[in-house]
């Protein structure tokens, strides 16, 4: 019973702790609008097409599902990976690719879009889209909600960029501390 305090007393310093460090960094508005743009060069590039979306598991989702919905000018196909270079609670790539969940949809000759939360080091990202290249897809273009180009150590061609971000800790939108802070509707910080 001890115990069970304990860990709920940490859990409630640990939120209450965070809640004061965020700071915005990319508000609901503005990611909205970028959505909004990204999704029209897609629309332009695409029209009458099919795109099989593949979204990278956990942190995609919020991100794959609003650019999903305003892909109004292509027919999309969503699937799904769980791919990560972080192990638990890690804040940097160990380099190491963790491949946990592949597509059901076969690619073949399919327009591929690769869509991300984050790139920094490109180690997830360059195994990604090698591994999918494999699958002899009509294209294959990666998309992601932010990049942070300064912490790269594989060069990968990103295609459709929603912001450049500084190297700062960043939650919200998807993004996590912990598996937590995913649900935030804005993209925030942390000193």
């Amino acid at each position: 019973v001890i115990q069970h305090i304990v860990t709920i007393i940490q859990t409630i310093n640990k939120e209450e702790f965070m809640k004061d460090k965020i700071k915005v960094l990319i508000t609901k508005e503005e990611i909205n609008y970028r959505i909004k743009e990204i999704a029209c060069d897609i629309n332009r590039e695409y029209y009458g097409e099919d795109v099989v979306l593949v979204c990278v598991l956990n942190g995609a989702v919020y991100f794959a599902v609003d650019l999903s919905k305003e892909l109004t000018d292509c027919n999309v196909i969503m699937d799904f990976v769980k791919i990560s270079s972080y192990g638990v609670n890690a804040r940097k790539s160990s380099g190491n690719i963790d491949f946990k969940l592949d597509i059901r949809t076969d690619i073949k000759d399919k327009n591929v879009i690769i869509i991300e939360d984050i790139i920094d080091s490109g180690n997830t990202l360059s195994y990604l889209y090698d591994y999918l290249l494999e699958k002899c897809p009509k294209s294959l273009k990666i998309c992601v909600l932010l990049d942070k180009k300064e912490r790269r150590e594989k060069e990968v061609n990103v295609s459709y960029v929603g912001f450049s971000v500084d190297d700062k800790f960043v939650l919200g939108y998807g993004l996590d501390y912990d598996e937590g802070y995913r649900n935030l509707t804005y993209i925030g910080y942390i000193e």
